[in-house]
């Protein structure tokens, strides 16, 4: 493997390591061991474990950002809105690690804003800034549509990290394209 297919292994790994443990709780030597090179190696790749959660932070967010964008390509309105809350719910549950990642990074960054690190969340917020910036496009650039939309889509992530499942009366009230399928 080349050294840049040997990265992109690595924030695969780190994706799903991050995803399952948080940033303090997931260890170097846990995504070294998925990746099946050493921790010098990996360090090689990356200068510290922190690179490698915000490089698997960007990915997540891209391939969230993508989703939506093939989702919404050609449509407007509420069509486009039904088919990005469809293509989204299809992601979580197709590859629950891009949820889970996801509400770790929301947990790691307030927690080093909290610990005084500002830096720490700038590359994620510049990505959900992106990711806000295409919906509200897509949406017509409307910012009630695009904030109910997000609004929507952070209860999803909740209500999906917190188990209920797909049958359950809390997701009565989504539109039809955004409940879980039972």
């Amino acid at each position: 493997m080349s050294a840049e297919e040997r990265r992109e292994s690595v924030i695969l790994a780190a994706v799903a390591e991050f995803a399952r443990g948080g940033y303090n709780a997931t260890s170097t030597e846990a995504i070294a061991r998925r990746v099946g090179v050493s921790q010098p190696y990996l360090f090689r790749l990356f200068p510290s474990k922190q690179a490698m959660f915000l490089a698997a932070s960007d990915r997540c967010l891209a391939d969230t950002r993508k989703v939506f964008a093939e989702a919404g390509d050609g449509l407007e309105g509420e069509e486009a809105l039904q088919a990005m809350a469809a293509a989204y719910q299809r992601l979580i549950v197709d590859d629950p690690d891009k949820l889970l990642l996801q509400m770790q990074m929301y947990a790691a960054i307030a927690a080093a804003e909290a610990a005084g690190d500002h830096e720490f969340g700038e590359s994620v917020r510049a990505g959900w800034l992106q990711m806000w910036d295409e919906i509200h496009l897509a949406l017509g650039a409307d910012i009630g549509e695009t904030t109910t939309f997000l609004a929507y889509g952070m209860l999803i992530n909740t209500l999906a990290s917190l188990g209920f499942p797909p049958d359950h009366r809390v997701w009565a009230g989504f539109y039809p394209s955004a409940r879980p399928t039972v």
